[in-house]
């Protein structure tokens, strides 16, 4: 049945959002550079990266530096930043796709490194590049049912080992052009991380309001991007059409309850230019109100959002209106209104 689901929130604000970035920067021209034999051996032209999806570089995690020990500074920042004291957390969410291991959960080592209170509830969420804004979604709902007071979305990502493993795979012989395209995603990703501190809205007049949003799915296409730290798997083609199809109806579905076309800002997942420059058309936005952080960044899967919003705030002004949009690999969409 087709349809959007859709939440609303009464008393939930973002007191603040946070990012940790790596320190080394590695530009498509480096990663062009080791597949120069491929991309000569399937006459490919250089600048395909900057071309096609408009990555001139990314961030990967230098030496001493990891997607965890990121995680946690930024957690230790968006607390520091929102006057909360890790004391008060009564929730902590990992939303990331990347993990070291299967058991435990990325959140214990985050609930460890922060320092919280043993009555800190502590799991992961994951749902590609939406898990963030998911995350929020189910802290709100629990700050809203009065379970928990403030809750804290942690947020790590590492591209190196997905990257190393598909740029090696690619420099082999028997590789063609259609295979070559099918993992070229894999070669914008982008290593980063974010959180994000919610609470009640009634004990923070400071805050910016989580008004609540919407979400739909379109499993059918769950085979249409597979990925994995061997690599990332897409039907490029198929995946775009589809994602465009399932945000265009999420978009028109809501539009009877929100009106999303007069919103001051939209942060999107940052993909590429052709991804976003397809969104803007499609649901007709105006282009000067959706920042990128791809470009310098690349896609940094679901800290793409809170990165993209944590560079952006200090452009909003109270009242302001941001829309949270995200499509994740499955396909699902979601939205999140936030009066800032």
């Amino acid at each position: 049945m087709a349809g959007n689901s859709t939440a609303r929130f009464a008393n939930v604000s973002l007191l603040s959002v946070a990012s940790a970035l790596p320190g080394r920067v590695t530009t498509s021209d480096d990663i062009e550079d080791r597949l120069s034999s491929a991309l000569s051996r399937l006459r490919l032209r250089s600048g395909l990266l900057r071309r096609v999806a408009g990555v001139n570089e990314r961030r990967n995690w230098a030496e001493g530096e990891s997607s965890d020990d990121a995680a946690v500074a930024a957690g230790r920042q968006a607390l520091a930043e929102s006057g909360v004291d890790a004391s008060e957390i009564g929730l902590v969410i990992n939303t990331s796709v990347s993990r070291k291991h299967l058991e435990p959960s990325v959140a214990v080592r985050l609930h460890h490194g922060l320092g919280m209170p043993s009555s800190a509830i502590n799991f992961d969420i994951a749902n590609a590049c939406l898990g963030f804004v998911n995350g929020m979604s189910v802290a709100a709902s629990m700050i809203e049912s009065g379970q928990i007071r403030y809750a804290l979305i942690v947020n790590g990502e590492d591209a190196d080992e997905i990257q190393i493993n598909t740029i090696e795979r690619l420099q082999r012989e028997d590789v063609d052009r259609d295979q070559f395209m099918s993992e070229f995603a894999s070669l914008t990703l982008g290593s980063g991380a974010a959180a994000a501190v919610l609470g009640r809205a009634d004990e923070h007049p400071e805050g910016h309001r989580i008004l609540g949003g919407v979400t739909r799915a379109a499993t059918q296409f769950h085979e249409l991007c597979v990925g994995s730290v061997d690599g990332m798997f897409t039907d490029a083609k198929a995946l775009l059409k589809g994602g465009l199809d399932l945000v265009v109806s999420a978009w028109k579905e809501a539009s009877t309850e929100w009106n999303w076309s007069t919103v001051d800002r939209y942060i999107t997942h940052q993909v590429s230019s052709v991804h976003t420059n397809a969104i803007v058309k499609a649901v007709k936005l105006s282009k000067d109100k959706v920042p990128t952080t791809f470009p310098r960044l690349g896609n940094v899967g679901p800290a793409s959002i809170p990165i993209t919003l944590a560079e952006e705030q200090s452009t909003l002004n109270k009242g302001d209106r941001v829309l949270l949009m995200g499509v994740g690999s499955g396909l699902n969409t979601a939205m999140m209104e936030i009066a800032w």
